[in-house]
């Protein structure tokens, strides 16, 4: 099974982060431009928090707030659990299953260097199973 740094190398897409002081409605904003469903909380290149959709539903909406007035940094998950890149893609799993949780920023040496999501590990494990089975399929007819 790959690690975290593979999934790293196969994405193709930039880090995307925000300041924890601008507001909900414009990191909602950035996610839907982006087409992604959390956002890295990053202040003075220091990660801080993460902010979700999970986040907005339950500590915006539902809480009775706006998010044009309520900032980033007062409804971000701040306890974060975070992976370094020689993580297996097993830990991912058991760390997201556990937590449930669906994004797990990536740091490196104290220093934020991605992010991993459910689906990068999903789509990364089915591509992988793939190719062992095509390859046992051309062992097997010898090929």
């Amino acid at each position: 099974m790959g690690n975290v740094r593979d999934i790293l190398k196969s994405k193709d897409n930039p880090l995307v982060t925000v300041s924890p002081y601008i507001t909900v409605f414009e990191a909602l904003e950035k996610m839907v431009e982006k087409n992604i469903g959390a956002l890295l909380v990053t202040e003075n290149e220091k990660l801080t928090g993460i902010l979700t959709e999970r986040d907005y539903a339950r500590k915006v909406i539902l809480q009775g707030k706006t998010s044009k007035e309520t900032r980033v940094n007062e409804v971000m998950t701040q306890n974060l659990i975070t992976v370094s890149p020689d993580n297996t893609l097993e830990d991912c799993m058991q760390y997201m299953t556990n937590k449930f949780i669906r994004h797990l920023p990536v740091v490196e040496n104290d220093k934020l260097i991605g992010i991993v999501s459910i689906g990068d590990v999903v789509k990364y494990i089915i591509n992988e199973q793939r190719y062992i089975i095509e390859h046992l399929e051309h062992y097997i007819k010898g090929r």
